[in-house]
C-alpha cells in the first residue's frame, strides 16, 4: 500500500523537508525556559541543549565547516570513533547557555539553506564525507533530514510538545525502516523461510508493508519484499504470515533505538515471538 504522506525524494522537496525540520527544532528552542534546557531525553547521555548543539554542529559540518576539536571525556554513550567525533559538537558548547546555541543554529540556518537551493549539485553529484568518498549530496541531505528529525523527536518526547510526525522527514525516516525490514527480519532477527512479516502503521504516517522469507542460492535466508508488484504465484507456497501493528510514533521512536520494546505499544496478528524477534532488532540508526 502507498505510504501516505509520501516521501519527498526530488530536490527541492528534500531541501523543503530539510528547513522545515530544522526550523522547528529552532521554534522548540526558542520556546524553552531556561530549565527546558537541562531536560535529559531519550537520546543517552544528552539533554535538550546537548541536542540543539548537535544539530548546530551537524549543520555547520554539512556545510563544509570545521569541527571545533576538544577532548571528549570518555562519557558512557560515546562508543566508537564516530561518536566521540560527533560528541565534539556538543561538548565544545557544554558551557554555553541554551539560548546561545538556539541563537546560533537560528542565525546560521537560514544561510545554510539558502546555499542549498542556490548550489549547482544535484541529488547524484558525488560530494564524499563522513559517510564515505561516493556519498552524493543527495544521499547527505536525505541521511541529515532524518537525523534532525529524531533529534527533533527526542526534543518533543523530553518537553511534551508532540508534533511533526506527519512530516515530511516523518515518512522519509518511516521508509527508511520499512526498507531495512527485509535484511532485517531475515539476517538480524533471524526469521526463517516459510514466514511472512507486515508492518501495518497506523499513522499519522499511513504504511502497510512486509517481507517473505525464503532460502537463497546459497543456503541462507533472505527477505523478499512484499506488496512489490513482483510477488510470487499465489499457491506457490504457504506462509505463516505475522503482523505488527503500531504507531509512527511508536514505529520511529524503536527504530531510533529511543524506547525498548517494551516501551511501545503494538498489537500483534500472527505469532507474538516472531513479532518480538522483529521488533528488537529493528533499530537501524548509530
Amino acid at each position: 500500500m502507498p505510504m501516505h504522506p509520501a516521501a519527498p525524494h526530488d530536490r527541492d522537496g528534500l531541501i523543503d523537508a530539510f528547513d522545515h525540520t530544522v526550523q522547528s527544532i529552532i521554534d522548540l528552542g526558542m520556546s524553552c525556559r531556561d530549565a527546558d534546557f537541562d531536560l535529559p531525553t531519550e537520546c543517552p547521555g544528552w539533554t535538550v541543549k546537548d541536542q540543539i548543539a548537535h544539530v548546530v554542529g551537524a549543520e555547520k559540518s554539512f556545510a563544509g565547516l570545521p569541527r571545533t576539536e576538544v577532548a571528549v571525556p570518555d562519557y558512557p554513550h560515546v562508543k566508537g570513533d564516530f561518536a566521540r567525533l560527533v560528541e565534539q559538537d556538543v561538548e565544545s558548547r557544554r558551557a554555553v547557555p541554551g539560548r546561545e546555541v538556539v541563537a546560533e543554529l537560528a542565525e546560521f540556518h537560514p544561510e545554510r539553506v539558502a546555499a542549498l537551493r542556490a548550489s549547482d549539485a544535484e541529488l547524484d553529484t558525488v560530494i564524499g564525507g563522513f559517510f564515505g568518498p561516493e556519498t552524493t549530496f543527495g544521499q547527505h541531505l536525505h541521511r541529515r533530514i532524518v537525523d534532525a528529525w529524531v533529534h527533533e523527536q527526542d526534543l518533543r518526547a523530553a518537553l511534551d510538545r508532540p508534533g511533526d510526525l506527519d512530516s515530511a522527514g516523518a515518512a522519509l525516516f518511516t521508509a527508511d525502516v520499512l526498507a531495512a525490514v527485509p535484511r532485517v527480519a531475515a539476517r538480524v532477527a533471524g526469521i526463517g523461510p516459510g514466514h511472512a512479516v507486515v508492518l501495518d502503521v497506523s499513522g499519522p504516517v499511513v504504511a502497510r508493508d512486509g517481507v517473505r522469507i525464503v532460502t537463497g542460492d546459497d543456503g541462507r535466508p533472505y527477505g523478499e519484499a512484499l506488496f512489490s508488484g513482483h510477488d510470487r504465484p499465489v499457491g506457490e507456497e504457504q506462509l505463516d504470515v505475522t503482523s505488527i501493528h503500531l504507531s509512527t510514533d511508536a514505529l520511529t521512536r524503536r527504530a531510533a533505538g529511543r524506547r525498548s520494546v517494551d516501551d511501545i505499544h503494538y498489537t500483534v496478528t500472527g505469532d507474538e515471538e516472531i513479532a518480538r524477534r522483529v521488533l528488537e532488532a529493528l533499530v537501524i540508526t548509530h
